[in-house]
Order: C-alpha cells, then structure tokens, then sequence
C-alpha cells in the first residue's frame, strides 16, 4: 500500500514494509498527560494505524506549562476528546477510540481482554492502576513500556532506557519495584527514566486529589522528551 503524501518522509527513512506494519498495528496509551499525549502523537504522526487512548483527566491551567492537549481554550475539556480532534487532523484515517475514564486495578483484565494490542504504553503516574496494568500487561505476555518519573527533574541529557529493576534516583520507579516484588512479579520491564537527582523541594503534599498525595514541579520540555522516549521503543518494535 503506497503511503499519503504526508508520511511520505517517514516512508523514505523507514521503507514500505516497516510503513504497513506501522499502519496495521494497534496502540493503547494509558494516561494522556505531560508524557502520553506526546508519545500518542510520536506514534500517530510516524503512521500507527489504530490507537486507543484512556485518561479521565480534564484539561487544567496548571496542564499548560507542559501538556500537549492544553491551551487556555482547552481548559475544562476532557484530554482524551481534545488529542482526538488533534490526532485524525493529523490523519484522517486513524482507527482512533478514546476512552475519558480511569483505569481502575479491577478494569485492567477487561481492558487487555477486550482488544488485541500490538503495545501497550503506560503513562500513568499512580502506583495501583499502573502496576496492575504492568502486571496485566506481564500475565498476557504483552509488550509493553512505562514512563517512569520526570517530574522535579531537568536534564533531558540523562533520560535513559533501562530495565525497571535496573533504575535509581526515581522515586515512582522504587514505588513500582516495591509493588511488583510485593506481588512476585520479579521480571524485565523496559521502562525510560532520568538518572539525575530530583529536586526536592519540586515535591510538595496536596490533599484532597483523586490517587494523589504530592504534586511535583516540572519544566514544558522534560515529559515530552520522556514521550519522545517511549515512541521511539515503540515504534522500533513494532
């Protein structure tokens, strides 16, 4: 099948075949935040075909600093409905469905049972959801990358690839690995991360917030470089 005009670049780096195979291939992103929203359009813009996208978040003004759904005229919208305008503008072809609800621990084994994915990307950023879409993800033998923490951070020379149990100066990564140990489910997981230390005066309490207990200072280019990240496994091995 001959590539549109618009991917006609990626086509001449990539090939025709790498380009079917992108074209054919379905994505789910869990978590559409500062991370998810650029990793979704990293893989939308290179010519993955389908895509799911799950995230119950609206649009904040404190989102505009960093996020790709949000603009002071976004405000109040869900993400999900925002990146979907923004996502078939960019192909009109895309088998898009957008889920605005939040991954619950009880919803993982319906989620990943209804639907065959050739990905999974996870930028969630709490433990219980995100470790039982891990562990969902290891059950089924699904492929699958996470982001780790890139709040209170800033330099974008130390993101890395790695294995989960392999990661230090990461907060949410030591969270994961306690979960996952707790659960007997030692096993590789590629996650991207950032091997500088987090500042941490960047972290502050916050009471009252759904699956929250902190809020985190971050700078606009630092989760989309972790996206950045995270397409790019994706789309190798796909």
């Amino acid at each position: 099948m001959t590539s549109p005009e618009w991917m006609s670049r990626t086509a001449l780096l990539l090939g025709a075949e790498r380009m079917e195979r992108l074209r054919q291939s379905h994505v789910l992103v869990v978590g559409t935040g500062g991370v998810g929203a650029y990793a979704a359009e990293m893989l939308v813009r290179a010519g993955v075909g389908r895509m799911t996208l799950l995230d119950a978040d609206r649009v904040q003004p404190s989102n505009i600093n960093r996020q790709l759904c949000a603009l002071h005229s976004t405000v109040g919208e869900e993400k999900v409905r925002v990146l979907e305008r923004r996502f078939k503008d960019i192909n009109p072809d895309l088998r898009l469905v957008v889920r605005p609800e939040y991954l619950e621990e009880q919803d993982v084994e319906a989620l990943l049972d209804g639907e065959h994915y050739d990905f999974i990307v996870d930028a969630i950023d709490t433990i219980a959801p995100k470790c039982a879409l891990i562990m969902g993800a290891m059950r089924r033998r699904l492929r699958i990358v996470s982001s780790m923490g890139a709040g209170a951070k800033t330099d974008i020379t130390q993101v890395r690839f790695a294995d989960l149990w392999e990661t230090y100066h990461c907060g949410l990564s030591k969270a994961v690995r306690s979960r996952l140990k707790r659960e007997g489910m030692r096993r590789p997981l590629p996650v991207v991360f950032c091997t500088q230390q987090a500042e941490l005066s960047a972290v502050v309490r916050v009471d009252g917030e759904r699956n929250k207990k902190t809020t985190t200072g971050t700078v606009s280019y630092m989760p989309a470089v972790f996206g950045c990240y995270l397409a790019q496994y994706v789309i190798e091995r796909l």
